[in-house]
């Protein structure tokens, strides 16, 4: 299900996935641009919906049930341009790295074909009783192996 906020899921033509959605007014600061920590809201729903298409059932219960969890160990966001408010933006993610037990995403944002921003998102597996890092589940493992980039 997609979230309310999202326009469409989608595979971009070189094969990445992506999301687009609408810049809302209330994301944006006075001066009508998106206010810096609401990037992070986009990059972690579009993030969401890649691991659900690529889990095939919603990414937190199938994640927990492969025994693990998921926090979030690094962010970046580099700004390119200004994203205002009702621009519809494009996000395309893909898999940078895939370590021992930590995976990064790249994610690419477009406004048409202008460049917006760059990020990338690192999430470690983590066990829930001892709560450090654990190996990534080889069924994990294989899917995200599908979709880095190269």
């Amino acid at each position: 299900m997609l979230s309310p906020l999202l326009i469409s899921v989608n595979h971009t033509v070189n094969s990445k996935f992506s999301v687009k959605r609408r810049v809302r007014f209330g994301d944006c600061d006075p001066g009508g641009v998106i206010y810096t920590p609401n990037i992070s809201f986009y990059v972690v729903e579009a993030i969401r919906s890649f691991m659900d298409k690529l889990l095939e059932a919603p990414m937190e219960r199938t994640i927990l049930d492969m025994g693990i969890l998921p926090p979030a160990k690094a962010f970046s966001v580099e700004f390119v341009s200004f994203l205002k408010w009702d621009d519809e933006i494009e996000i395309a993610v893909s898999v940078k790295n895939i370590g021992t037990s930590s995976f990064t995403f790249s994610l690419v944002g477009y406004c048409g074909d202008d460049h917006v921003f760059s990020s990338e998102f690192t999430q470690v597996c983590v066990d829930p009783e001892t709560k450090r890092p654990t190996p990534i589940p080889n069924i994990l493992r294989g899917k995200l192996a599908g979709h880095l980039d190269g």
